[in-house]
């Protein structure tokens, strides 16, 4: 299994747009991205809010057996959620699908699980 924490700036003037993302991922299109996140065969996704003075981020954790297939299958789904989904990461976050096809956004240094 490989994971992945990174951050995703939150764009100026975004933030309220970014919350009400978050809201209707929970909400009215939780089932829809809960299939999303099958098709992309990802195991765990959390995402929290980190307020700083160089501006909001997004954190992100992920978890699957291959993460960049998940990244892939997400920049190139034409899944309807997939594909709205996709262009709401754009307009608060100015990822491309392109970006999402590249190298994953963060490497992983060091793991540490107990037990």
């Amino acid at each position: 299994m490989e994971c992945i924490t990174w951050f995703a700036p939150i764009l100026p003037g975004k933030l309220d747009e970014w919350k009400s993302l978050i809201e209707e991922v929970q909400g009215p299109r939780k089932e829809e991205h809960r299939r999303s996140r099958e098709r992309m065969g990802l195991k765990r996704e959390v995402v929290s809010h980190m307020p700083t003075p160089q501006g909001d981020f997004a954190c992100l954790f992920h978890e699957a057996e291959d993460l960049a297939k998940s990244f892939q299958i997400a920049a190139t789904s034409d899944d309807p959620h997939d594909q709205w989904f996709r262009e709401k990461i754009m307009e608060v976050h100015g990822i491309t699908p392109e970006m999402l096809q590249g190298p994953l956004p963060a490497s992983l240094h060091f793991d540490y699980k107990a037990g």
